[in-house]
C-alpha cells in the first residue's frame, strides 16, 4: 500500500508538471503568434505531444484512484458477494485489455516507429520517445488493478 501512495505521488507530480509546461507552452505559442505575429513551429506540435501524454497517463492515474467513470446499476442491485465477483471480473478484464492493446499493442508501435526511425517533423525527436508512454501506461493500470484485486479495495 506504501508504495502505491508512492506511485500515485510520484504520477500526480508529473501530471502536474507536464500540464504546467503544457500551459507556458500554449501560451507561448498565442504570444508568438498574436503579439509577435510569427508563430513558433514547434509549439504546436510539442503541445499535440504533451496532451497525448496528459491523456494516457492521466488515465492511468484515475484508473489507480478508482475516479474513472463507472455505470453503476447493476452492482447496486446485486448482493455485497455478488459485487465483489462482478468487480474482480471487471477487474481482469481491464487487465486482459491493458495488457493486450496498451501494453503489448504499445509496445508494438513503439518497436515499429523506432525500427523506421520516424521522427516528428517539427521537433525532431523519434515518436518512439512519444508513444512510449502508452505501454507505461498499460503497466501501471495493470498494477493498480492487480493491487486493488488483490488488497480487495474495490
Amino acid at each position: 500500500m506504501k508504495f502505491r501512495r508512492k506511485i500515485d505521488l510520484y504520477l500526480g507530480y508529473i501530471l502536474a508538471t507536464i500540464m504546467g509546461v503544457m500551459v507556458i507552452n500554449v501560451l507561448w505559442q498565442v504570444f508568438t503568434r498574436f503579439v509577435m505575429g510569427d508563430p513558433s513551429s514547434l509549439t504546436d506540435e510539442l503541445a499535440r505531444y504533451l496532451m497525448i501524454w496528459v491523456g494516457v497517463l492521466g488515465a492511468a492515474y484515475i484508473s489507480g484512484k478508482k475516479m474513472h467513470v463507472a455505470i453503476e446499476v447493476l452492482p447496486n442491485r446485486l448482493s455485497k458477494e455478488k459485487q465483489l465477483k462482478l468487480k474482480r471480473f471487471v477487474n481482469f478484464i481491464i487487465i486482459i485489455f491493458c495488457f493486450t492493446a496498451l501494453v503489448v499493442g504499445g509496445l508494438r508501435l513503439v518497436y515499429i516507429t523506432y525500427v523506421l526511425d520516424q521522427h516528428s517533423p517539427a521537433l525532431q525527436i523519434p515518436l518512439a520517445m512519444v508513444y512510449a508512454i502508452i505501454p507505461v501506461s498499460g503497466v501501471l493500470i495493470i498494477y493498480y488493478k492487480i493491487s486493488d484485486i488483490y488488497l480487495k479495495q474495490f
